[in-house]
């Protein structure tokens, strides 16, 4: 029965960061001797995310596999002085799933991390603390903590990204109650633009500590971090089904309950338009207390997952059954699993298989007390789209105190929705009229959206639903007056501002 145990079972909790869409954009390089102009590697000098929609010419696009010492540091530092001798930009990516061009330089010099180093420290209690690479993924992460009993305190819902990516992206998971990643974080090693090389902490170069976090790499070039890890438990899920105006209360009860019994959790909406975002699903999952497997991934179920998923596609049968699959058998069949084993999950589960399509990710961040309005403002603007809405997740977020562009500076309930759009300007136009529909709703309400997709958003919305963005280019400015760190997020916003 351990391919039943899997969320799988439950067709995908969605990703965080990067969309289900994830495609290769060149072959990999051994090491440094990967340097050459892009065109020789990549095809045409360009580059692409799991978006589709983003591709942009690049200078150079080199993957780099060494460990955190000189040799990394060396190269980085070769990359951006020639950078900054001929006025191009620098930026690095790892699992480039971001979705509108956040992690790619234009013209500029493209650095993809690629390495799975990772050092486990034994921390007091039971907790534990780990060194890890800036381009190592989840996946080394788990590996490397599931045999001496721990796991990633907070990390994405998927074990494809980078590690210093989902710090960069500031982005949070499901266990709770926790922010996100970035709180996790206890230091980070970097190379700012002029070559030299810091930590930063949240006491030692502190306001560099914060503006990285969720800075999207336009601070400095992390080669490392030192990351919190917690103990790895057997969990098992409780499925509760409701009206969706009753989640938000349901959902903050279960995740700070004063004994901290529910150790991850998550919700869901039913997306069918007869009943849209009517009933919610709450999961929530405790702890069994016995034998801990080591951590697998969810098998043969995620393949029968993705065929319902993309199913749904122009079929609101299919989504209505589905959801009678998640509340009913699922929830019947699904056991318990190791936090790692739950944690241990491919983006490309998922994956859209399509070529006139795209899976594009949306991402807004509301009060608990506003969640009812949020039900209301997605009730009247995504059915008027013809756009199609494949899931739902819902997640919570404690605040973030730390990152400048913090896109939950108290506690938030963050719903992550996948929608599938034809690749068509028309599409895109539609897409883009109903994202900047929705963010005007969110900002209404006191939330916000999340900055890694598509760059649909006015500056003047990223403004309001970012107060600190001004702060935040200001410490950019200051330690790297050049702006040699750039990528789309700055030169379609906060370059302008």
């Amino acid at each position: 029965m351990a391919g039943w145990t899997r969320r799988a079972l439950l067709l995908g909790t969605g990703s965080v960061l990067g969309g289900l869409g994830y495609r290769a954009i060149s072959p990999e390089l051994p090491g440094l001797a990967a340097v050459a102009p892009v065109a020789a590697v990549a095809g045409e000098g360009r580059l692409n995310d799991a978006s589709l929609l983003s591709e942009t010419p690049v200078f150079r696009h080199i993957v780099v596999r060494d460990d955190p010492g000189e040799a990394l540091v060396a190269a980085l530092r070769a990359e951006l002085k020639a950078a900054a001798e001929e006025g191009r930009a620098v930026n690095i990516g790892a699992a480039r799933h971001s979705m509108g061009g956040q992690a790619i330089p234009r013209d500029g010099h493209a650095i993809t991390f690629d390495n799975g180093f990772v050092d486990v420290r034994d921390g007091a209690a039971g907790d534990g603390v780990y060194r890890v690479h800036a381009g190592a993924r989840w996946r080394d992460v788990i590996a490397a903590l599931d045999p001496v009993g721990l796991s990633p305190k907070v990390m994405q819902s998927n074990h494809d990204f980078g590690v210093a990516s989902t710090f960069s992206v500031n982005a949070h998971g499901w266990p709770t109650a926790h922010g996100p990643m970035g709180t996790t974080v206890r230091s980070i090693r970097m190379v700012l633009a002029d070559g030299s090389l810091i930590t930063a902490t949240r006491t030692e170069n502190a306001g560099l500590f914060s503006a990285a976090m969720g800075g999207y790499g336009l601070i400095g070039l992390i080669t490392e971090l030192e990351v919190e890890a917690t103990p790895n438990q057997m969990l098992e899920p409780t499925f509760e089904l409701m009206p969706a105006e009753a989640f938000a209360p349901s959902f903050i009860t279960a995740v700070n309950t004063p004994d901290n019994t529910v150790k991850m959790a998550y919700g869901r909406l039913n997306v069918d338009r007869a009943g849209f975002f009517d009933d919610a699903m709450l999961v929530t999952y405790r702890n069994t207390e016995t034998e801990v497997p080591p951590a697998s991934g969810s098998g043969v179920m995620s393949k029968v997952s993705r065929h319902i998923f993309r199913a749904q596609l122009g079929n609101e049968w299919v989504k209505r059954r589905r959801w009678g699959i998640e509340t009913g058998i699922g929830a019947r069949l699904a056991g318990a699993a190791s936090r790692n084993s739950l944690l241990n999950e491919p983006v490309i589960t998922l994956d859209d298989r399509d070529p006139q399509r795209t899976d594009i990710l949306h991402e807004y961040f509301v009060a608990p007390e506003a969640f009812t309005d949020f039900l209301i403002a997605c009730r009247e603007v995504i059915p008027q789209s013809y756009q199609e809405l494949l899931n739902v997740t819902l997640r919570y977020v404690a605040a973030d105190p730390d990152s400048l562009l913090a896109f939950a500076p108290g506690p938030r309930i963050a719903a992550v929705m996948l929608f599938s759009q034809e690749m068509t300007a028309r599409a895109e136009a539609d897409m883009a009229r109903m994202t900047r529909d929705l963010i005007e709703r969110v900002i209404a309400i006191g939330g916000t959206y999340y900055l890694p997709y598509r760059l649909h958003a006015t500056a003047d919305q990223l403004v309001r639903a970012y107060p600190r963005v001004g702060a935040f280019v200001a410490a950019k400015r200051a330690v790297d007056p050049g702006t040699v760190l750039r990528n789309g997020l700055w030169d379609n916003y906060l370059g302008t501002l």
